[in-house]
């Protein structure tokens, strides 16, 4: 690949990456969206999470694991109620972190 062809290729990823959230933004700033529409908007970020980590720790190699050994589920639960508690960003990320990485380090399977 030359240099130019490299370029065009950023370029072009950049645009699909950009794109897709600018011209909602664009559209839509001027406008007042319904209320029941904003709140349906609200549910999208946590679905959109759920959908990309329930397959993580209920699965092992595509396969159904929900035993005690699948530190990923186990470390889900404390994990669901500090969310739930703090309603932050931050302290869920780092408790589960601290969590799996203890239980890698204390109770390795």
């Amino acid at each position: 690949m030359d240099q130019r062809q490299i370029f065009l290729t950023i370029l072009g990823m950049a645009a699909v990456t950009y794109a897709p959230r600018l011209l909602p933004t664009w559209l839509l700033s001027s406008r007042t969206l319904p209320r029941w529409l904003v709140i349906w908007l609200r549910h999208v970020p946590v679905a959109v999470l759920s959908a990309m980590l329930f397959p993580a720790i209920l699965s092992d190699g595509g396969q159904l694991h929900l035993g005690l050994d699948n530190l990923f589920l186990l470390s889900a639960f404390p994990t669901l109620v500090v969310a739930w508690r703090t309603r932050s960003l931050f302290a869920p990320v780092a408790t589960g972190v601290l969590l799996v990485a203890l239980a890698r380090r204390f109770f390795p399977l």
